[in-house]
């Protein structure tokens, strides 16, 4: 029994780690898992271009698939290939738990209500410790795509919407990893008013200056440079901020501009990825 799942990555507009409640846009780059599933207990994982990471996310996800179904006496071969940068702040985690979770289901020909497969993926991250909150938005804006915004600590969806098809997404990845679980929760804390106003301008709509605000007071509390943030709003960007927890900064574009912020960008250490936003589902499909 086999199957296969497919989910994306996505940037923030509000980080939910200050007040518990956080948004995120989806952008194409995707996680792509194979699942199967065999008599036994064992549970292997092979990452393909990560040799290094914590395999722990990937066991409890298929972990609590099993669990959630009441299966015994079954083990599983996971193999995961990502887009997604490990550790920066585009919600890797949340694409692969999803993907996991996705081509489990299918490998086993079962299925479960959209929301309550994701929770499976936040419970996976918060056992594994992946994540402080469970990422609950970052999770529903992997499996949904567009503009999520969510309570992550009822696991209740505020606002959900597409995001315009056509716009480009230009994310600077310098070279380092930062952890989401070496992350101080308690100082970040601290900002949980300016952050909840920070919210409510997304509720509202007003996704681009939140995505922005967010990155800017995000960057200051975790000591981040907001110059290239500046940078990429100088060139034409709609928005630009720090995502997660970084370091990875994205910035929302017309595709006319996307060279400018590109250009300013390529001289700073690491990498320049360009990408799409995305509206696209997530997905498990059978393998035969």
């Amino acid at each position: 029994m086999k199957g296969k799942g497919i989910a994306h990555g996505a940037i923030s507009i509000v980080n939910a780690i200050a007040s518990g409640k956080g948004g995120a846009l989806g952008i194409k780059l995707k996680v792509e898992a194979e699942v199967e599933i065999f008599k036994g207990e064992e549970i292997s994982v092979e990452i393909l271009n990560a040799k290094n990471e914590n395999l722990d996310l990937a066991k409890k996800s298929v972990e609590r698939v099993f669990k959630a179904l009441s299966i015994s006496n079954l083990g599983a071969k996971v193999i995961t290939k990502s887009e997604i940068p490990i550790a920066k702040g585009l919600k890797s985690s949340s694409a692969v738990s999803n993907a996991i979770i996705l081509a489990t289901c299918a490998a086993l020909d079962k299925s479960f209500d959209d929301i309550d497969l994701i929770k499976l993926g936040v419970e996976a991250s918060l056992e594994s410790g992946v994540s402080i909150t469970g990422a609950f938005d970052d999770a529903c804006a992997s499996y949904f795509g567009g503009f999520v915004l969510t309570d992550n600590y009822s696991r209740h969806i505020v606002k959900l919407e597409p995001s315009p098809n056509h716009l480009q997404v230009v994310i600077y990845v310098p070279e380092m990893k930062l952890y989401t679980k070496d992350v101080n929760k308690s100082n970040l804390e601290k900002l949980s008013p300016l952050v909840n106003e920070i919210f409510k301008l997304a509720e509202k709509g007003d996704y681009w200056k939140a995505l922005t605000l967010n990155g800017l007071v995000y960057s200051a509390a975790l000591g981040f440079s907001p110059q290239p943030i500046i940078d990429a709003l100088m060139n034409g960007a709609l928005a630009a901020g720090l995502s997660g927890k970084g370091p990875a900064i994205a910035a929302v574009c017309e595709e006319n501009v996307v060279n400018k912020i590109v250009s300013s960008w390529s001289k700073l250490p690491g990498k320049v990825i360009k990408t799409m936003v995305n509206n696209s589902k997530a997905y498990g499909v059978k393998i035969e």
